[in-house]
């Protein structure tokens, strides 16, 4: 089986649209494996035998880690951009956090800082390949800002972690940002 469409999906319907699957996400973004392949299998008939074994090769397999099972659940653990915003655990984040973006775009952000944008949460990296691949889906040259996280966090700003290589951020002041 491909993974890649089971892992589009699963990130649409967890991240973005869960109504159109006809799944609610608790107020951690949890939702039933059942209930997700239920869904997952009504969508793509071709899936009639897909199982939580998928699913959990699916999250084994993925370099970026955006999902989660734990305890006959699933989640995605960061992207979401749905009206109901996810509650998160505040924790305290490295030192230094990157995010990659476009040149004019890292112009306004000096000027207004970081906001979530279309997303619940402001999405930083640990490092600069990480922040620098997610700036090429925007731009060939993206810029690397860096975020004094946590002269932030001494501040106030609330951090999260979203996996090994993501850290979220409700939203980071220009002061905070190189």
């Amino acid at each position: 089986m491909d993974l890649t469409p089971l892992s589009r999906i699963v990130s649409h319907a967890l991240r973005h649209e869960p109504w159109l699957y006809e799944l609610e996400l608790d107020d951690g973004g949890w939702v039933s494996v059942d209930a997700l392949l239920a869904a997952l299998r009504a969508e793509k008939p071709a899936w009639a035998g897909l199982s939580k074994a998928d699913l959990s090769r699916m999250i084994e397999q993925s370099e970026k880690k955006r999902h989660e099972l734990r305890a006959g659940e699933i989640r995605a653990l960061y992207g979401h951009s749905t009206a109901q915003k996810l509650m998160k655990e505040p924790a305290q984040p490295p030192v230094v956090l990157f995010h990659g973006t476009t040149l004019e775009t890292a112009r306004r952000i000096r000027e207004e800082g970081l906001k979530p944008m279309g997303r619940q949460y402001v999405h930083l990296s640990i490092d600069t390949i990480t922040a620098e691949q997610v700036g090429k889906r925007k731009t060939p040259e993206p810029v690397i800002l860096h975020v004094r996280a946590d002269e932030a966090y001494k501040a106030g700003v609330p951090f999260y972690r979203g996996n090994d290589l993501v850290w979220l951020a409700d939203v980071i002041a220009p002061e905070f940002i190189e």
